[in-house]
């Protein structure tokens, strides 16, 4: 009897470890009001035709169910648009662009316009991704307006900041990300930014296979939330989610989203597969709800 009972008591305690856990993130997660679920974004990149992302998009459907509670959104090239909004047409997985101009039109050539991609059902777009800024020279002014216009346009931002391997190595991080949130979100309507998503992607572990240790990620986000509330208020900041991205995979997902600080992740080389990006998704929430 003795043994059964201690049994029982174990079984408890592991269910209520679980259940603690468990309220923890949704305390963490529930403020000012607003439960705040997780956001896992794919960023393709320069990949997939329109004919592989409407393939991709088919595939990807069938595990839907698996997604449940989970904010799941597709970042294909610009021409794969509508292929990825015909092919995703009544599902709950959104559809996200890459970049945008902050002008609405004009000679700038091989931009794309806010109204471009609200035509083809784009709910997301991502700006100052660290390829964007250290391949394409854009700087931190440039980022501003895009992020103004986009937000004017009803589209929401997801901003990417975070630092080099250099500027790990000398100990700015801090200074870096600070500078890179400050003069982006300077002048910005503070009541449109609600929409507003943060990205935090090291540059060094981008496309590397070296994904930051949870407590670099942790440190970050935190870095980036408390700068938010002393910006923007505890209530506005609070309704902001901060995603993770780098290296990032099936395999170490719940380490970054098992943080208080993280709430998703910007995917790149994992989310080009329906396999890996699926998993990756349904790691992310079983993480968060186990």
């Amino acid at each position: 009897m003795a043994g059964k009972y201690a049994s029982v008591s174990g079984e408890s305690r592991v269910l209520t470890g679980k259940v603690d856990r468990l309220l923890t993130r949704l305390l963490l997660a529930y403020k000012g009001g607003i439960f705040v679920e997780l956001i896992i974004a794919a960023n393709w990149k320069m990949h997939k035709t329109a004919a592989e992302t409407a393939g991709f998009c088919r595939a990807l459907r069938q595990f839907e169910a698996g997604f449940k509670g989970v904010e799941v959104l597709i970042c294909p090239p610009f021409t794969a648009l509508p292929a990825a909004e015909a092919a995703l047409a009544g599902s709950e997985i959104k559809l996200g662009a890459q970049n945008m101009h902050w002008e609405t039109r004009g000679a700038q050539t091989g931009e794309i316009a806010a109204s471009m991609l609200l035509e083809f059902g784009v709910e997301y777009v991502i700006i100052g991704h660290s390829e964007r800024r250290h391949l394409m020279g854009e700087d931190n002014t440039q980022i501003q307006r895009k992020i103004g216009t986009a937000l004017q346009n009803g589209l929401k931002p997801i901003l990417c900041v975070g630092e080099t391997e250099t500027e790990r190595e000398q100990g700015v991080t801090e200074k870096v990300i600070k500078k890179q949130l400050s003069e982006a979100l300077d002048g910005q309507d503070s009541q449109k930014l609600g929409s507003l998503v943060l990205a935090y992607e090291p540059v060094w572990a981008i496309g590397t296979g070296k994904a930051a240790s949870a407590e670099d990620a942790d440190r970050a986000a935190a870095l980036i939330r408390n700068f938010l509330e002393d910006k923007l208020g505890s209530k506005t900041a609070g309704e902001l989610r901060i995603q993770y991205g780098g290296s990032v995979k099936a395999d170490n997902i719940g380490f970054f989203v098992g943080l208080p600080s993280v709430q998703g992740a910007l995917v790149g080389g994992a989310s080009l597969e329906v396999d890996s990006f699926s998993a990756l998704v349904q790691a992310a929430r079983k993480a968060v709800i186990s």
